[in-house]
């Protein structure tokens, strides 16, 4: 948003010319109203009353929900009724899901009673399945009609239709037969009976399947909008591709909460207060924290080692930290392939075998130039690891090349075998892998301490 513009809409503000104020924001595009409204949050109630009715419901609806909450609670009644009437029904039911009970209980006694029922019925699905995305306005057709007939019915009710890119066939009873691009159906004989162009091979969505499903079968097929039906197939809805944007966007912003080691956020942080920033956090705070006093554990478990070779002390932060982030790393990319759907459950012996290659490739580079560093350090200061250098040398080299691979390993398999137990991947984050590989790297650490000094430093 350029600074002139602001800067024009709050001198018409200080004017109180409401008059230009609207004919100025109705020469704006949608988007550069609702950038305006993340600048002057203060007048986003004003914005909205002060613009047509249809671009004050297409601006509200891609408004993040706190600004919706504000808008809300100042708008005048009647312009808040004929805005969440003219929601689209997928919107709104976002909307409502967000807001207290009391709220919603009293905006959808507002609407007409068609869409009451509408919005009651999407309502009725989970939170977080493919019902509560879909909306009601599609373009249904029957088989045995008629090209010119199908476009008739397009013209008429089309208006009224999410989308028109895409027609549906159904039966009598509903049940979804296909469905067919309007390029089709503009490029047919106007005679044509539109069951001659079905194939049957179409993909539908589940009602009560998760959001994120619906994520990757867009991502896979290249689809504008795709159809919802029942456990029977009968139709009861569309899925949008916006839709479908906004949620990844979400499922997105949850995984990097996740990945980072937080609960994920409901809200924008700046809008998060700071009692729930804290509830957020102090779980997985706690968790780590209980997890690193393993830690302290296994290194009292090697107090006698440490006390007879104070000089293995010296490289437990460099062990620690070259094990935890290659499993930071692993892990990293692990979630992210899955997201993507490039991984499955069933890659795990492939994922397996690539992150002992990478991880002990990995492992052998860290080890040579913790040798090397060893090595350069004898040369400079003779005295600095005695004349057992070169034990510690070799006990510091191949300890970083079983705690790399081991941190790659831990890192790959995790968010796998979480996702076999049904959880979510992303819970293993990068603070969570590093906690399990500090515990176990040390064990290695010391293992081989023991194996090379046995009788020598120890």
């Amino acid at each position: 948003m350029e600074e002139l513009v602001v800067d024009e809409v709050q001198e018409l503000l200080e004017k109180d010319n409401d008059k230009a104020l609207k004919q100025y924001l109705d020469a704006l595009n949608i988007s550069d109203v609702e950038e305006l409204i993340d600048e002057l949050p203060q007048y986003a109630a004003k914005f909205i009353d002060t613009i047509s009715l249809n671009r004050a419901v297409n601006v509200f609806r891609i408004l993040d929900f706190p600004t919706q909450e504000r808008i809300i609670k100042k708008l005048s009644g009647n312009k808040l009724n004929q805005i969440i009437k003219d929601l689209p029904p997928d919107d709104r039911t976002a909307l409502f899901s967000e807001l207290k009970g009391d709220v919603v209980k009293k905006m959808i006694t507002l609407l007409p009673p068609e869409e009451r029922k509408e919005s009651l019925a999407l309502l009725g699905y989970k939170e977080d399945s493919i019902g509560r995305l879909m909306t009601p306005d599609y373009i249904a057709v029957k088989p045995e009609w008629s090209i010119s007939r199908v476009l008739s019915h397009i013209r008429r009710y089309g208006k009224n239709s999410e989308t028109i890119d895409v027609v549906y066939v159904i039966d009598k009873d509903g049940i979804l037969l296909d469905d067919i691009r309007i390029r089709e159906v503009l490029l047919a004989d106007p005679d044509a009976i539109i069951g001659e162009l079905t194939d049957k091979r179409f993909i539908a969505l589940k009602a009560n399947d998760p959001q994120e499903d619906a994520i990757n079968i867009f991502r896979m097929n290249n689809r504008v909008a795709l159809p919802v039906v029942d456990e029977g197939n009968i139709l009861l809805g569309i899925v949008t591709v916006d839709d479908i944007l906004w949620i990844a966007n979400e499922e997105y912003t949850e995984d990097m909460h996740k990945i980072g080691g937080t609960a994920a956020l409901d809200e924008p942080y700046l809008d998060t207060s700071i009692f729930n920033l804290v509830r957020k956090r102090v779980g997985w705070l706690a968790i780590l924290m209980l997890g690193e006093m393993l830690t302290a554990t296994a290194m009292g478990f090697f107090e006698g080692q440490i006390h007879k070779a104070t000089v293995l002390a010296l490289f437990i932060p460099l062990i620690i930290s070259c094990g935890g982030n290659s499993g930071s790393q692993a892990s990293t990319l692990i979630i992210q392939a899955m997201a993507l759907g490039e991984v499955t459950i069933k890659d795990w012996w492939r994922v397996m075998n690539r992150e002992i290659s990478s991880g002990f490739l990995l492992g052998f580079s860290l080890g040579v130039i913790g040798f090397l560093r060893i090595f350069f350090w004898h040369l400079a200061w003779p005295n600095t690891y005695g004349e057992h250098w070169l034990l510690i040398a070799f006990t510091i080299s191949v300890s970083l090349v079983f705690v790399v691979l081991w941190g790659s390993l831990s890192g790959s398999m995790l968010p796998i075998l979480l996702k076999r137990l049904g959880a979510d991947p992303a819970t293993s984050s990068a603070p969570f892998v590093a906690t399990l590989v500090d515990v176990t790297g040390l064990i290695i650490y010391f293992s081989f301490a023991v194996l090379f000094l046995k009788g020598v430093l120890l």
